[in-house]
């Protein structure tokens, strides 16, 4: 019987701490598997590659290609590709069986993962029922315990916070033995109450088991404290909350955790006082637009190190086919005449013509896919994170006074789409569309530039689809970035109005106006795509000075 060397709890402690990391698991015994263990958690990218070697290799043991499909789903969740790590993981449950207890750690580890990524997603009853499933396979308990804590943990997030609480405190008299354990569970405790009512006295626990990962030097746990220490203190003890958001961005810088850097950050900046702002939003800029960069290129590369294996099976498998057809061809040159003889090879070169064209025709399409999958994640960290930041930064840089509740929560919005930029769909908005299309376009005005907007009324967009809305809303402020970037204008202009069923925007500025030979950067390139795509038109006038620009969609 072959234990999962030790993945299950790699992947239940992640959920504890405030950001998951994986834990090298031990080696094992398949050659290839083994190989891509060697690279797991330094180099991802040839862990997978190995992974999927052992995969997709016809001929291995079913329970190797079970864990290679495990370890390459733990890697892309790990690295934000939180839906290709779940396809991962369902077809490497396709290749165990309950009834053998062999299969029974890598069942395990497999179900809990999924709710892992399906808490990330917050999905939390589907993250529940997946965890549960595990229990079936569990045969220690250590491990049960470790599982238990990931329910109580989806339960707080949930807001389910009498159960959560419940199950934390059945958990701390199983644990008073285990220090790091116990610091744990008494930490989620008590952060839990205090969620459920802000008087609840959680400070005396928090600090407890604080002392506790101190005095064990457990750094990640310290990381979770610090932060669970800064929530509870942001209210009653502004001077402390702050303190303590700077111990974790030590902490995070320690741990080399992006992630937790992001969000210690993100809590320095709503804290401290406006002098130290600039500072940390330039690193939280620098950090979250790196961040996605990374999770971008790795989605790409994972799928692009499946295509070339597909590839190269499929070659292999044709190379076989092919060798064992000319066997077949020597032995019945032996048997049947000659005429016979010249008809089967003129039936294998069509044949193999045939196949090239196809296989051709299938590379050509996946290539294809990728590119368009690039070039759509392309244009949308154009539009929501580099529009979006240098929307940011024109406010910053022309107010004297900083509005930080504002700030922050632009920031907070800037994180949010950063973060689930991968996913399809608008998200909804309780602020009214005109609102959101008036301070867009306004927050691009200054001392020097007098932002002019005539028509932008709820009557108007009540006629306008979403789509059309979000559209608009996207080339509008592509627009106003170029205009901010090279026009100089001084005056701007934005007319909206409805005629003929499509909604009809006219922009006009005092700057330096366009060129009709201008060459296009990617931004106003993006822009007639988008309009194009979208039935739309654009135009583009030259008077003397200034440009105007007429733009057009239909309503729905």
């Amino acid at each position: 019987m072959r234990p999962l060397y030790f993945i299950l709890p790699t992947l239940l402690g992640g959920l504890f701490a405030c950001s998951s990391i994986q834990e090298a698991p031990q080696p094992v015994s398949a050659p290839t598997l083994d190989k891509g263990v060697s690279f797991f958690n330094t180099n991802n990218d040839s862990a997978f590659y190995y992974f999927n070697l052992v995969a997709t290799t016809a001929g291995n043991d079913s329970l190797d290609v079970a864990m290679a499909y495990t370890y390459m789903g733990i890697i892309q969740a790990y690295e934000g590709d939180q839906y290709g790590g779940q396809e991962s993981l369902l077809k490497s449950l396709s290749f165990l069986d309950d009834k053998k207890p062999e299969d029974y750690d890598c069942l395990s580890a497999n179900y809990h993962e999924l709710g892992n990524i399906c808490l990330n997603l917050k999905n939390y009853d589907a993250a529940i029922g997946y965890v549960q499933n595990s229990f079936k396979y569990i045969k220690h308990p250590e491990d049960e315990a470790i599982a238990n804590n990931s329910i109580a943990l989806i339960y707080q997030k949930k807001g389910d916070y009498d159960r959560a609480a419940a199950l934390y405190k059945y958990l701390l008299k199983k644990s008073k033995d285990k220090s790091k354990e116990f610091a744990r569970i008494l930490s989620n405790y008590a952060k839990t109450q205090w969620l459920k009512d802000s008087t609840y006295p959680a400070g005396p626990e928090l600090q407890y088991a604080l002392r506790i990962r101190r005095d064990s030097n457990d750094v990640r746990g310290l990381n979770a404290s610090y932060a669970h220490l800064s929530d509870f203190y942001t209210v009653s003890a502004p001077d402390s909350a702050l303190y303590y958001a700077g111990k974790r961005y030590e902490a995070a810088q320690e741990m080399n955790s992006p992630d937790d850097q992001v969000e210690a950050l993100s809590k320095l900046i709503a804290l401290s006082p406006a002098h130290s702002l600039k500072t940390y939003f330039v690193r939280y800029q620098f950090l979250t637009d790196s961040l996605q960069t990374a999770r971008n290129a790795a989605k790409n590369q994972f799928a692009l190190i499946r295509f070339e294996a597909e590839k190269s099976k499929a070659d292999n498998l044709q190379l076989q086919k092919d060798n064992a057809h000319r066997k077949t061809q020597l032995v019945v040159l032996w048997f049947v005449f000659t005429a016979i003889v010249l008809l089967a090879v003129f039936i294998v070169v069509s044949w193999a013509r045939r196949s090239r064209r196809r296989r051709q025709k299938i590379e050509d399409a996946s290539r294809q896919e990728i590119q368009a999958i690039r070039l759509r994640t392309s244009q949308r960290v154009h539009d929501v994170v580099a529009n979006g930041l240098y929307r940011v930064m024109t406010e910053v840089e022309h107010e004297q006074h900083i509005d930080k509740e504002k700030l922050i929560d632009k920031i907070e919005e800037l994180y949010e789409q950063s973060r689930d930029i991968s996913y399809e769909g608008p998200v909804a908005s309780s602020i009214p569309f005109h609102v959101k299309m008036d301070d867009l376009l306004k927050s691009f005005g200054s001392g020097h530039i007098k932002v002019a907007i005539f028509g932008n009324g709820p009557g108007l967009w009540e006629q306008v689809n979403t789509h059309v809305q979000i559209e608009m809303a996207h080339i509008l402020q592509e627009l106003m970035v170029n205009m901010k970037k090279h026009s100089n204008a001084q005056s701007v202009m934005i007319k909206f109005g409805l005629q003929d069923g499509r909604l009809r925007v006219l922009y006009t500025d005092d700057g330096i106006g366009l060129s009709p030979q201008i060459s296009y950067g990617n931004g106003l390139k993006s822009t007639g795509n988008r309009i194009e795509r979208n039935g739309g038109e654009i135009t583009f006038e030259h008077p003397e000075k200034g440009v105007r620009i007429h733009i057009s969609f239909p309503t729905a």
